[in-house]
């Protein structure tokens, strides 16, 4: 066996420590939660007030805003502690609240993760056009069609990037 290149030894090093240029990214994403726990706060202060006078159908548009948002905020603080374990490091913290599902989320999991969620955020927010269908003032159809055509592409990439994952892992069973 020949002695390791030390101009090899020391590429290689600095390529495994080029992960650490991700951090920032996840920084930047806890960033983003807070942008979303803000914008989610304001709601409330807003329509609070205005509960007293709201029908039911606003009051579900507002609780489908929320929704949105928090299926928004999940999507962060999963791609935030997954794709940091999965490409930087573990993290090391010992805590009984610890998610169950942190560390073992791998990058096919994170995938599926981040397209069912970006599937839900496009079924709520075209939920929220099918309710306004009635005012035409808020009605664009060009628009509802356009948002229906983008959801239907969200589902069927979704469809197939699972049976890519179920003919991979399938592919990969059958060669052990």
């Amino acid at each position: 066996m020949t002695a390791p290149n030390p101009v090899e030894k020391a590429f290689e090093k600095t390529l495994f420590g080029s992960r650490w240029l991700m951090a920032p990214m996840y920084l930047g994403l806890v960033v983003s939660l807070f942008m979303l726990v803000f914008i989610f706060g304001r709601d409330i202060v807003y329509y609070f007030p205005k509960l007293m006078t709201m029908n039911s159908e606003d009051v579900i548009l507002v609780a489908l805003t929320l929704i949105d948002l928090t299926l928004a905020a999940n999507l962060v603080l999963i791609v935030m502690f997954s794709g940091y374990e999965n490409f930087v490091s573990k993290l090391d913290v010992d805590s009984d609240d610890r998610p169950g599902w942190m560390g073992k989320v791998d990058f096919g999991g994170l995938k599926m993760k981040l397209i069912a969620s970006i599937v839900a955020i496009s079924g709520i927010s075209l939920l929220k056009r099918f309710m306004e269908i009635g005012d035409t003032r808020v009605l664009n159809p060009d628009e509802l069609y356009w948002m229906v055509v983008i959801h239907i592409t969200f589902v069927v990439s979704g469809v197939l990037m699972a049976l890519m994952d179920w003919l991979q892992a399938k592919s990969y069973s059958s060669r052990k």
